[in-house]
């Protein structure tokens, strides 16, 4: 097991998964702190590395392009304070962020996960009933419906017909960004039948929002949703309806792992003698293959 502990918070790795606790400095984040802890399965993990700095450091994940709901909501665009995937490194602590960096880079060569983009997400979302008011508005999601509720702010036209209900099923896509320069930021919600390319000022469909310490809550609500549409990579047609679009593999049980293990030795060190890994990285994925033994 890898641990580190800083003030901006914990990560651990047991082998299997990641779990991310936000930690109670004040540079921490109102999304990361409201968030809370995560728990990412191996497979949903592009890469990790550590960058250095004088006075602090940085560990950053990577993840395969598809597998997490809010990024594929937020497209991004999460600033450095509210990102789940950084951790800020003290100096002093380098070296067991090195350590922490090579124990996940050696599970993820041992397993063999792959970088490329998944057909399903592979992380469940924001809980919810969940609620978050910022700009002109309050976005609130059960599962099943969006409330956008208005606020003295709102624009008379957007706000003359009264909050709106939107059922799941009528929402076919969902974005969020953040205010940048002058110009605003948005919750926007795109309605079957009801596409509009009106600004989120006069947007009924739409929350504004001004840049202020609130709005990042409102990607809560579009992850929330976005982790309960279709998977955007994913063929639905094809597949039978509640099928889910990466099934899980049965456990092979305890002597089938072992042998596994043992044939991932031997490829190993074909893979070696052949040049594909280099003895830093084939040492990596033997003493990971090792601890598993």
């Amino acid at each position: 097991m890898a641990e580190i502990i800083q003030r901006d918070g914990t990560w651990i790795f047991d082998g299997d998964a990641l779990r991310l606790t936000p930690g109670r400095d004040k540079n921490v984040g109102l999304l990361r702190r409201t968030l809370g802890e995560l728990i990412m399965p191996l497979g949903a993990l592009a890469g990790v590395s550590l960058e250095q700095g004088r006075k602090a450091g940085r560990l950053r994940l990577r993840l395969r392009d598809g597998a997490d709901p809010l990024l594929q909501a937020t497209g991004g665009k999460l600033a450095e304070p509210n990102d789940p995937y950084q951790l800020t490194v003290e100096a002093d602590r380098f070296g067991v962020a090195e350590y922490f960096v090579d124990e996940v880079r050696g599970a993820l060569l041992l397993d063999q996960v792959p970088s490329d983009p998944v057909d399903g997400y592979l992380l469940p979302g924001p809980a919810v009933p969940l609620s978050a008011s910022a700009g002109d508005g309050t976005a609130s999601f059960d599962g099943e419906h969006v409330r956008l509720e208005w606020n003295w702010k709102t624009e008379d036209a957007k706000s003359a017909s009264g909050a709106r209900t939107l059922a799941l099923g009528d929402i076919t896509a969902v974005e969020w960004r953040p205010a940048a320069g002058l110009e605003n930021g948005c919750l926007r919600f795109t309605v079957r039948g009801a596409d509009t390319k009106a600004p989120p000022k006069y947007d009924p469909n739409s929350v504004e929002l001004w840049g202020f310490k609130k709005d990042p809550l409102m990607a809560l609500v579009a992850a929330a949703v976005q982790a309960r549409l279709p998977h955007p990579a994913a063929a639905v047609e094809d597949r039978p309806a509640g099928e889910p679009a990466l099934p899980a593999a049965a456990d092979p049980g305890p002597e089938a792992d072992h042998d596994a293990l043992l044939r991932r030795l031997r490829e190993l060190g074909e893979l070696r003698k052949e040049g594909v890994l280099t003895d830093e990285e084939f040492t990596l994925a033997k003493q990971a293959v090792l601890k598993r033994l």
